[in-house]
């Protein structure tokens, strides 16, 4: 299990700036409370890291802009959104646990303080159910220590790198190690579709929660791999 006050304190010593990701986003007071049903099978196992993904959200609402479903991060009404907080994985020597047995849920207010981060309460009771329950005791506590993650990052400038010629998943790596003290382009995975748009990004940790070099899967697509950054205009 986690340590989410010791983390915290080294973690924000190190912060820097947030740059907005959620811009006019506001959090409501409460959010609808979800059924989660697990959809694979329950694994354990010990926790070796940690991956958190970061959805870029242009591409995300580019085929969604007039789905219900994801009207609050897609419509605009809510804010607009660049990097989302998709969720924060714990991984194993060999694949990643998953369903991990609980009980506890995540509460209406507790749903709603992470919609600047993650738009969407079936998202978050989702990642909680999922992927939390594998490392902590308790909602509170990973939401916690992902917003510490999350909230610690300088976000670099993606509509002017959009414009770059002959941009790669390499430049994308570079803008945000320099925006980043401590992180190194290994830590920085890379998930686009088979058309080359980035999908998302993925920040690999150790299990103290320090920048580590990705695996293979995790990594992406290689440093001159074509890269296409929507702008959602």
């Amino acid at each position: 299990m986690i340590r989410a006050a010791a983390l915290g304190l080294m973690l924000l010593s190190c912060a820097g700036p947030l740059a907005a990701q959620a811009y006019q986003c506001r959090v409501p007071a409460t959010a609808p409370l979800q059924e989660i049903r697990p959809d694979g099978p329950i694994r354990t196992a010990p926790v070796t890291g940690y991956v958190m993904a970061l959805s870029w959200s242009p591409e995300f609402c580019k085929p969604r802009l007039e789905q219900r479903s994801h009207a609050r991060q897609c419509s605009r009404r809510a804010g607009r959104f660049g990097f989302v907080l998709h969720g924060l994985w714990p991984q194993s020597a060999r694949g990643w646990p998953q369903w991990c047995p609980t009980s506890a849920r995540p509460t209406g207010a507790q749903l709603a303080g992470q919609l600047c981060r993650s738009p969407s309460a079936r998202l978050v009771a989702r990642q909680w159910a999922k992927h939390g329950a594998c490392m902590a005791r308790t909602p509170r506590t990973y939401f916690r220590v992902s917003n510490i993650l999350f909230d610690s990052l300088r976000w670099p400038d993606l509509d002017r790198l959009s414009r770059k010629e002959a941009l790669t998943a390499g430049d994308l790596r570079e803008v945000f190690v320099a925006a980043n003290r401590g992180w190194r382009k290994e830590a920085v995975g890379i998930v686009s579709n088979e058309r080359g748009w980035l999908e998302e990004v993925r920040l690999c940790y150790d299990r103290r929660f320090r920048p580590t070099a990705c695996d293979a899967q995790r990594f992406g697509p290689s440093d001159d791999a074509a890269l296409n950054i929507w702008r959602g205009l």
